[in-house]
């Protein structure tokens, strides 16, 4: 009888490893931008495998629609922009920030030749994705630091990256807000870039992970390992160009080497590392909400959306030393 019930146990571990190990865990990210590559590299680099994660990103366009599928539990982790995790924190949604790997715009704005300095801009139409986003934040930003007035340009909602630059060498639009590769891709039209808003001293958080509450109580050893992946990636990203340009080449599809390579080299000093979320940036982020939020409402939203528990938990065991 004893040897049953050891049997038996035996095989219930068995079963139960055997459930754990085919568990797919899911990373959504919201677009082909080439600054959500911090994501593709966990997986495209093995590194989720590596550290012992069954997972597989998949793309789910925009941030609001990534976390109503987290909320739903379609997926396990999201990727998207501080402000959307912010919001839905308010609105009752038990989400968490675990890292951040993007705290800087990285973004230029490009002009049409003519537009040689900042103050050049007034009376100009600048083209954003839309309003309330890090498009109107970093060139509001932008604008203040250059001490030109918000109101002597106009903003216009012009849609993705690839119709804005269509508008802009159309001269429907004097300026717009681009990043790699779309970057490249308008210096070989003849466009112009007037500044690289990452050297604004204005944070933002662009990318950060977000997961639910109860998923990281419940699974702090998963959540623990896709952050060893995710980091390692950053680390891969930013330190080994062959690599980061695999992995940027098979999710933008690109094959042109000269736009490949001036996007690798764009981000590799724009990525955080270890991925903590800057504060000012979170700062900045509920400033962004405050003007459509009552101020009550967002007093301790910041210690209540971020938990950088595990990312300290990783620092304190040594596991980022290796990337230094």
């Amino acid at each position: 009888m004893l040897a049953i019930r050891f049997f038996l146990l035996a095989l219930g571990l068995f079963c139960s490893s055997n459930s754990l190990a085919r568990e797919t865990f899911t990373i959504s990210y919201g677009g082909v931008s080439a600054f959500q590559a911090s994501v593709w590299a966990a997986k495209d680099l093995g590194l989720l495998d590596k550290y012992g994660l069954n997972g597989e990103v998949v793309m789910i366009p925009g941030s609001s629609r990534g976390i109503q599928a987290l909320i739903g539990r379609s997926t396990h982790f999201a990727q998207g922009d501080g402000t959307a995790a912010m919001n839905a924190r308010l609105q009752g949604a038990e989400l968490v920030i675990i890292a951040g790997s993007l705290n800087k715009f990285p973004f230029s704005i490009v002009v049409q030749p003519n537009i040689r300095q900042p103050s050049d801009l007034i009376g100009k139409k600048i083209g954003i994705v839309n309003f309330g986003g890090s498009n109107e934040l970093a060139v509001v930003s932008a604008l203040k630091e250059w001490n030109v007035p918000r109101q002597s340009i106009t903003l216009l909602p012009s849609g993705a990256a690839s119709s804005r630059l269509v508008a802009l060498s159309t001269g429907a639009l004097d300026a717009t807000v681009l990043g790699p590769p779309e970057t490249t891709k308008a210096k070989q039209m003849g466009l112009s870039l007037l500044a690289d808003l990452s050297d604004l001293k204005a944070r933002f958080p662009l990318n950060v992970i977000m997961t639910r509450q109860d998923f990281l109580e419940k699974n702090r050893e998963t959540v623990k390992r896709f952050l060893r992946a995710f980091s390692e990636g950053i680390h891969v990203l930013t330190t080994d160009k062959n690599r980061a340009l695999a992995v940027y080449a098979r999710r933008l599809k690109l094959q042109d080497e000269a736009v490949l390579s001036d996007t690798v080299n764009f981000f590799a000093g724009k990525f955080s590392n270890p991925p903590r979320v800057d504060r000012q940036g979170m700062e900045n982020a509920v400033e962004l909400i405050s003007q459509k939020t009552a101020i009550g409402k967002i007093k301790n939203l910041i210690s209540e959306v971020l938990d950088e528990t595990l990312i300290n938990e990783l620092e304190a065991e040594g596991f980022f030393r290796k990337f230094k």
